[in-house]
């Protein structure tokens, strides 16, 4: 596994529910780099974020990879719940329109759990920084 799955899959473990159920895999094309995630059903809200904004804040750290490694990165999330018919939420880093079928599932936490997860966020990402890659 390369380490920009690696660090995909990182990111997304953290955010999810089953972690077990990422799967990222990766494809190198004319375009570049494609990693395509697929995550539980359930979980698909919680990568896709209100609006799209967390599945473009996960392209955008991608980008950021991408510069470092000289590399375009493309990310596409894979809705693989039957009851949408196995259709798919992507799209490349240059677009600005966001996800389509993104789903607003409400995730109930305090603000004392966020600051939290956001502590061990930034701890976890201080760790990958000083990570020679």
């Amino acid at each position: 596994m390369t380490i920009d799955q690696q660090f995909v899959e990182y990111i997304v473990k953290s955010l999810v529910e089953n972690p077990d159920a990422v799967v990222v895999e990766r494809i190198i094309d004319e375009k570049g780099v494609l990693l395509t995630l697929t995550v539980d059903p359930e979980d698909l809200g919680r990568v896709i974020g209100r609006r799209g904004m967390t599945a473009q804040s996960l392209r955008t750290l991608l980008r950021a990879l991408g510069t470092k490694n000289s590399a375009r990165y493309n990310l596409k999330i894979v809705n693989n719940d039957d009851h949408h018919g196995g259709s798919q939420a992507s799209s490349d880093d240059d677009s600005a329109a966001g996800v389509d079928n993104s789903t607003d599932e409400a995730v109930e936490t305090s603000e004392e759990t966020e600051s939290d997860f956001a502590k061990k966020s930034r701890k976890e990402l201080a760790e990958l920084d000083d990570l020679d890659i």
